[in-house]
């Protein structure tokens, strides 16, 4: 590829990555962005906006996407090949920094919850919380218990656990955190004292 090339293409990225950085910086503000705002705040025309998305509804869900695979890459989770940490805490642990990583992204999680429930297209959404509940039991747990148990802790770490806490029962976000932790600690419990 030709230099001329290899620069265009670069060009295209950083104006790509400018476009999401300003919309999640918009979201992130609570706002809900017009195309110019984005525009505007990126720095770049309206017109090159569109280029890139010609849909805001897509440019916002991309921009949510976008920031919530940056924090889900930062998250910091208890391995259980950790011995100094005991199962309970590991699983607290685990609960308590996915539920503060949905509370510091909310805004962002609300714009792709909205557009997972009003898009056309139903896409599979993340697993990741599977995965890193799964790791925290280890093995703990026979594999059915530790699914059961897995499936159930997954309700209490999503945007949907957040708004039932915020927007329903009217809970702070220490409360949702104290309410998650316990939750998860009562079902790891009943799981524990089943398998035994």
């Amino acid at each position: 590829m030709s230099q001329a090339g290899s620069e265009r293409i670069n060009q295209k990225r950083r104006t790509r990555a400018a476009l999401l950085q300003a919309a999640r910086a918009l979201l992130g503000e609570g706002r809900n962005p017009s195309f110019q705002e984005i525009a505007d705040r990126a720095e770049i025309s309206r017109a090159t906006a569109y280029r890139y998305y010609s849909d805001l509804d897509m440019l916002l869900q991309e921009a949510a996407l976008d920031g919530i695979a940056e924090q889900v890459d930062r998250l910091r989770l208890s391995s259980p090949d950790d011995a100094t940490v005991g199962l309970d805490e590991r699983v607290a642990r685990t609960v308590t920094r996915i539920i503060d990583m949905v509370l510091e992204n909310e805004a962002l999680f609300r714009v792709y919850l909205r557009g997972v429930i009003v898009g056309d297209e139903r896409e599979p959404r993340g697993a990741r919380r599977i995965r890193w509940l799964g790791d925290a039991l280890g093995d703990a747990l026979p594999p059915a218990a530790a699914e059961r148990v897995v499936h159930a802790i997954s309700l209490l770490t999503g945007i949907e656990t957040v708004i039932v806490t915020r927007d329903v029962l009217g809970l702070d976000e220490a409360q949702t955190r104290e309410l998650g932790v316990w939750t998860a600690r009562a079902i790891l419990t009943a799981a524990l004292r089943e398998a035994a």
